[in-house]
């Protein structure tokens, strides 16, 4: 084709075609407005958008027969978009053969109102723990000793709840008045389990975050120092040459990136001082003829580095378990709940000022915590079969020494009652451990190995399932003495708690129904990428802008969407041409 043709305009059109590896797609505006929306939620881009002439340009370059919609319209869509997903994710929790664990975290904003999220811990009839945001209500007063009770109560009428709530773990110091509302509230609606002693708890990632921050206080000219040394090799490239060249010349092994800190995630600072100490080396022979230059850092500031950074890799090791994907259960936290414990008041008694000045508001701090969590904790790693009992006693023996026996009783004595008043409870039409059943509908028996069998109306045993159950309760207690009394599994590293309880659950029936439950309870009530944070999350403007249902709509709904495989739609960017 020739140049004038082009740009005069008269060039000759010509007919495209498809080739055979790329399928036809119609063009379907509801689709595209469906997808619109889930791109909206999915990546948090504001409702207006819609209406900004360069993405209204785009899409209509992109496909010009799709109308744009409005704001009102595409909030619709958003809304809808969270209606649907609402509809499964009701029918799931509908299902749950257990009861579920609320944690209650609270968001600031610069209106002074209050964003309460609820995220539900269940476990479902295959098993399997599950973590998703139910609500996010608004509260006009976040500081009153109502607020949280009324959301929590939003939340169980929303999701026909009544009855089913188990526990509760909050992320800030309540009053006594707060948290006795929050018992009233839940004993009206919910049967309490040890007369409630499950029923509220804190944050963990809080607690650690407080001591964390406790620390680098205590510890603020050496951070700074630290920090001063770290920011004059970062912030000038000549100055990190010589750096890195020193570095090769003394072969300092380090694999730790210098960086400098975030002080909103003290995780970062920690990462600092740890990657600065491996380089001390370097530091000490770092050329300080530039006048900008401290004095380099003395023996005595890089062993105080040292001890803090030892004393915060307990809390950092615990936290990044808090902040990985995989939703752990409860009994993961027992094993670094109680090692804090006993190392930090270990600490606590060194002859050496800064240690025992660093870690004395530390374990202050952990040990509120310990005192208010430790029964809980205490509980799921016993029904942990590679464990049980036994690492109480171990675990109680090193943190209280002779007093020991004492603690261990009350966490026997607990486990007992808890167990206790799960046998009291009502028995279900069929029994409890026959939970799967088949496409007619028949209960399927699944063995401790989790093999399937015949079902119990195939062999005409019915009412002799019945019988068992009935005998079964009365000789109860003997089912948790029973499984204490056996032989502790090995420890394996990869071992799936909950997948073995489904296989035993047909041999321990009710301490399966408790196991359960008490695995579900959540210790911390922060988002995997918001466990390390410093500052209180903040509802930003443009959320407070919106309606309270609508900014309820687009959080709930992202966090169901992110745990879908992403489908790359093809509607929108596939146009249509003639063949």
């Amino acid at each position: 084709m020739k140049m004038s043709e082009i740009w005069n305009g008269t060039e000759t059109k010509k007919r495209r075609y498809r080739t055979a590896g790329s399928p036809y797609f119609g063009f379907d505006p509801d689709r595209c407005r469906h997808e619109i929306a889930r791109m909206i939620i999915m990546h948090d881009y504001p409702l207006h958008m819609v209406e900004h002439p360069g993405f209204v340009a785009f899409v209509q370059n992109l496909q010009p027969r799709f109308d744009m919609v409005s704001f009102n319209t595409v909030q619709g869509d958003c809304v809808a978009t969270y209606l649907r997903e609402k509809q499964g994710l009701q029918k799931l929790i509908e299902g749950i053969p257990g009861r579920i664990c609320l944690t209650l975290d609270l968001w600031t904003s610069s209106q002074t109102v209050g964003y309460v999220f609820l995220t539900g811990y269940f476990i479902d009839i295959d098993w399997k723990l599950h973590r998703k945001i139910l609500n996010v209500v608004m509260e006009p007063y976040p500081e009153s000793d109502s607020a949280l009770g009324h959301a929590v109560d939003s939340c169980l009428a929303d999701w026909s709840m009544e009855g089913r709530l188990f526990s509760l773990t909050i992320n800030q110091s309540l009053s006594e008045a707060g948290i006795e509302n929050l018992r009233a509230l839940l004993s009206i609606k919910n049967p309490l389990m040890l007369n409630g002693q499950l029923l509220v708890g804190n944050c963990l990632a809080r607690t650690l975050s407080g001591i964390a921050l406790e620390a680098l206080r205590t510890a603020q000219e050496t951070v700074r120092m630290i920090r001063d040394s770290v920011k004059y090799v970062k912030t000038s490239e000549s100055h990190e040459d010589k750096f890195l060249k020193l570095k090769q010349q003394l072969q300092v092994p380090s694999m730790k990136l210098l960086t400098l800190d975030d002080q909103t995630r003290w995780n970062t600072t920690y990462e600092m001082l740890v990657a600065a100490s491996e380089l001390r080396e370097v530091f000490s022979c770092f050329d300080t003829s530039d006048p900008d230059y401290k004095e380099p850092l003395s023996m005595e500031v890089w062993k105080q580095v040292e001890t803090l950074c030892t004393h915060l890799k307990l809390l950092f090791d615990t936290a990044t378990i808090l902040a990985s994907p995989t939703i752990q259960t409860t009994n993961t936290f027992f094993h670094e709940a109680w090692k804090i414990q006993l190392e930090l008041g270990r600490a606590i008694e060194s002859e050496d000022p800064f240690v025992s000045n660093l870690t004395r508001p530390m374990h202050e701090k952990f040990d509120k915590y310990w005192k208010n969590c430790c029964l809980v904790l205490a509980i799921a790693v016993v029904m942990d079969p590679r464990f049980k009992m036994k690492l109480v006693e171990f675990s109680f023996s090193k943190i209280y020494g002779d007093a020991a026996a004492t603690y261990v009783k009350i966490v026997d004595e607990g486990i007992h009652e808890l167990f206790l008043e799960y046998v009291a409870l009502p028995l279900p039409l069929t029994p409890p451990y026959l939970e799967e059943t088949n496409g007619g509908g028949n209960i399927k028996v699944e063995d401790a190995h989790g093999g399937s069998g015949l079902s119990s109306d195939e062999l005409g045993l019915t009412d002799f399932d019945m019988y068992i159950m009935e005998t079964t309760s009365h000789q109860s207690r003997s089912e948790l003495d029973q499984y204490l009394e056996e032989s502790l599994l090995p420890r394996v590293h990869e071992f799936d708690v909950l997948g073995w309880w489904k296989l035993n659950k047909t041999k321990y029936p009710t301490l399966s129904k408790m196991a359960r439950n008490i695995l579900t309870i959540p210790v911390c009530t922060l988002g995997p990428d918001s466990v390390f944070d410093t500052v209180r999350k903040e509802m930003d403007s443009y959320r407070c802008s919106l309606r309270p249902e609508t900014v309820e709509a687009l959080i709930c709904a992202k966090d169901w969407l992110k745990r879908e495989p992403v489908e790359t739609s093809k509607a929108l960017v596939k146009m249509e041409f003639p063949i």
